[in-house]
């Protein structure tokens, strides 16, 4: 079946002095235009389409990706600013319109915004930034160590708030984070755990032990020592924030990492900060 928003794989109906009509089912013919580079088709054959409702209602399918689909969320730039609303750049050729009712901010052009696409009461194609009436907070549809795909959202007191898979929203600690972040940036992640609330925490590090990311730290470690003369003013009591200065890891990885160093008696810990053993110092 049809679905409006979305690529759909449609068969050529009929050819037309402009273009293409695809057979669009229950819904009616959807026209594709020669512009798109349609000619070479034939009656029968197939075409990857998204499609969209026109001005008038009548639906049109287009070869060209759009930055979100029905229900998704994309980071846009506002095109335009006029007396009915804005309008954003979404990958197509029509901008997508944002009513005023579903802006939570002041637009003007160039501005770049997070804008979920849904379908308003005239079955048209539209835009809303207000994300809390489309993104809930449960998200125990999800299971702990399942990798997803983030967009990060506004940031707080504890890290930065993160749509999980265009649907619901997560929580990625700063203390935790070893890359800068900013509002709209996409990347893959992880469910870290659901909390008994249904909320879900994240990491951008897969969780568990990571054998390979530990030696590396580790050896960071160590040639931190070796350009420190020995002795580092650093150890599993110090705070997060330092550790992420100096290594760019969170305090756990650094602490697998010391612990690691300790069991191979390459490091001593003299309880204010690391130092290296008389061996590995030759």
């Amino acid at each position: 079946m049809l679905k409006i928003g979305h690529f759909n794989t449609l068969v050529v109906q009929d050819k037309t002095y402009n273009g293409l009509l695809l057979d669009g089912g229950s819904f009616g013919p959807v026209r594709i235009l020669d512009a798109e580079g349609s000619a070479s088709e034939e009656v029968g054959d197939t075409v990857d389409v998204f499609v969209y409702p026109d001005s008038k209602g009548l639906l049109q399918g287009t070869r060209q990706a759009p930055l979100a689909c029905l229900g998704e969320v994309a980071w846009l730039e506002i095109a335009e600013v006029n007396d009915i609303g804005a309008f954003a750049h979404w990958g197509l050729p029509k901008d997508l319109f944002i009513p005023f009712a579903e802006q939570t901010s002041g637009l003007q052009a160039g501005k770049k915004v997070l804008v979920r696409v849904y379908l308003d009461n005239q079955s048209r194609l539209a835009g809303s930034m207000r994300l809390d009436h489309w993104v809930d907070d449960d998200a125990s549809r999800w299971n702990s160590g399942q990798q997803v795909a983030l967009i990060i959202g506004d940031r707080t007191e504890l890290g930065y708030k993160a749509i999980i898979e265009h649907q619901c929203w997560g929580l990625l600690y700063s203390n935790e984070l070893q890359q800068p972040l900013r509002k709209g940036m996409q990347l893959e992640g992880y469910i870290k755990r659901i909390r008994s609330d249904g909320r879900a925490d994240l990491s951008l590090e897969k969780p568990g032990y990571s054998k390979s990311r530990i030696d590396t730290v580790a050896e960071q470690i160590m040639t931190t020592l070796g350009e420190n003369d020995g002795y580092l003013m650093l150890n599993d009591k110090s705070s997060p924030a330092a550790i992420m200065s100096i290594f760019g890891v969170s305090k756990k990885v650094f602490k697998q990492a010391l612990g690691a160093l300790y069991k191979q008696q390459r490091v001593q810990l003299d309880g204010r900060g690391i130092k290296l053993n008389e061996t590995d110092a030759e």
